[in-house]
């Protein structure tokens, strides 16, 4: 019997020690891991100052927000601008004489001409061949077939004449000969001053690309620097930059700017252009007209329209037509179409500096009946300058 009970008991402490082993086992699956340690946390390194001596930032004394004085809101901060600088007016050149300073410019690209015929009428036998060459130069200098042919024939003459031609013989009776044909008695002022009123009128014309907006602000620095006030009518409202590029050139040379909406009605803005000028008591009001393709009758009869608008204030005294040099017979039928819609009263030649052929100026002369008033010479805001029939063809035959 006892060993009945001891083995009861060895079984039930061998049947223990197995639970306590299973449900411990069981209980380090369940349980999750243990949290990771806390890192140490240390204050980072205070920033070096500007130096090799860097040290940490000391605690600084702060105010607090009763003690800082704040705005009340009753009026707002009004930041002031500094005022905007008018523009500095510039004190053009005086015009007389311009041109003749201007000479060694249009010698360089003109006197390819003067050159040539010196040289052929300096051959000792002037034979048919000769006079042929002669010819063909001046037409290639554009100078136009009935002018050519007259200066041929009265060359002829005077050559036969004189017989034996020293160099400076034959410079003289060349300069002589081309003065005649350029013209020497045409009357070339620029009409800006009329007798009984003020202001004088002046309209700008001629096609887009020629450069008559830039020579309505270069004829206005000649205006100023001859002690004439100027407005300037921004009449060219069919080209987004005309009316800024005109004013530009007004505020350089102190002139008004009247100017429209842009796409707005031409004749309107030459109309309060000339009334504004009558009010400011001006000496001359320029008006910059929108260019016009010759061909397009429709706008060309438009510009006609802004004439006899003008008209009903005051006479127009000069319609000037700005004509691009290096266009030569094309500029010619340009000179015919304008003339028949505007009475053209004087031409402007614009890149006469950058062209070898002069004798348009003989030609659109022979062409209109009109003088020559004005001729452009560069890039220069004073190179457009009065023309001079000595001046002009001393350059083209050069010293």
């Amino acid at each position: 019997m006892d060993i009945v009970i001891l083995a009861v008991v060895i079984a039930v402490v061998v049947l223990g020690a197995l639970g306590g082993l299973i449900v411990g086992s069981r209980r380090k699956k369940q349980l999750p891991p243990p949290p990771p340690a806390a890192p140490d946390i240390t204050a980072p390194p205070a920033e070096p100052h500007v130096g090799d001596e860097a040290e940490t930032p000391r605690e600084e004394p702060r105010r607090t927000i009763e003690e800082v004085d704040l705005p009340d809101g009753s009026a707002p901060v009004v930041v002031e601008e500094p005022p905007a600088e008018a523009p500095e007016i510039e004190i053009p050149e005086p015009t007389a004489g311009r041109l003749v300073r201007l000479r060694t410019r249009l010698s360089r690209s003109q006197n390819a001409l003067g050159k040539g015929l010196l040289t052929l009428l300096s051959r000792e036998h002037l034979d048919e061949d000769t006079w042929e060459e002669i010819e063909d130069t001046l037409l290639t200098a554009d100078v136009g077939v009935q002018p050519t042919q007259e200066l041929v024939e009265r060359l002829r003459a005077r050559v036969k004449v004189l017989g034996t031609r020293t160099p400076d013989e034959l410079r003289t009776l060349l300069r002589e000969e081309l003065v005649t044909l350029v013209g020497r008695d045409m009357d070339r002022a620029v009409k800006t001053e009329p007798e009984d009123r003020k202001p004088g009128i002046v309209m700008v014309v001629g096609v887009n690309g020629t450069g008559k907006t830039t020579t309505t602000g270069k004829l206005a620095r000649v205006l100023v620097a001859d002690g004439q006030s100027v407005v300037l009518g921004a009449a060219d409202t069919f080209r987004a930059a005309a009316a800024d590029q005109l004013q530009t050139w007004g505020e350089r040379v102190g002139a008004h700017t009247v100017r429209g909406p842009e796409g707005g009605d031409p004749a309107s803005v030459a109309f309060d252009a000339v009334k504004e000028g009558k009010e400011m008591g001006a000496n001359v009001v320029l008006i910059d007209t929108a260019g016009r393709l010759h061909t397009k009758t429709g706008l060309m009869d438009e510009l006609g329209k802004v004439k006899r608008v003008v008209e009903k204030q005051a006479p127009v005294d000069e319609v000037l037509l700005v004509l691009d040099a290096t266009t030569g017979q094309n500029g010619l039928v340009q000179a015919r179409v304008f003339s028949e819609v505007v009475d053209i009263t004087g031409i402007v030649l614009t890149k006469l500096d950058g062209t070898a052929k002069g004798g348009i100026v003989v030609a659109v002369q022979r062409e209109l009946g009109v003088p020559v008033k004005l001729v452009g010479l560069g890039e220069g805001a004073d190179d457009l300058a009065p023309f001079e029939p000595e001046a002009f063809v001393d350059a083209l035959i050069g010293e």
